[in-house]
């Protein structure tokens, strides 16, 4: 039980992470901290897509799944079950590059506005 546990978990922190990416610049405007982290992670998410590298979320949750119960394919979890089809969403890799290409030129110009 421990293992579907933290497997929710990661799966609602890899969420949260997904929607940092989108909406970091909006804070990091205002913190130079958060400015490093979300350019940091903006960075790493367009590595990944270049290389064709799965997350380390996913990889996280996916052997903690495992470890609970190997033939588990339904986590039973109302909002995980809608969460992983939103993470987890099925697009050709090259359409995901070019979303994280538009994603990171969309951050680069709130991050390069004049501040109001």
């Amino acid at each position: 039980m421990t293992f579907k546990i933290l497997a929710d978990i990661v799966v609602f922190v890899h969420f949260l992470w997904i929607l940092f990416l989108i909406f970091g610049a909006f804070f990091g405007r205002k913190n130079r901290r958060i400015k490093i982290f979300h350019i940091s992670g903006l960075a790493f998410a367009f590595v990944m897509q270049l290389l064709d590298w799965y997350c380390p979320l996913t990889h996280l949750e996916v052997w903690l799944r495992e470890k609970h119960n190997p033939a588990l394919t339904y986590s039973g979890s109302f909002i995980i079950h809608y969460l992983e089809k939103l993470i987890y969403i099925e697009l050709s890799p090259y359409l995901i590059l070019i979303l994280t290409i538009l994603l990171c030129g969309f951050n680069t110009w709130i991050y390069l506005r004049k501040k109001d």
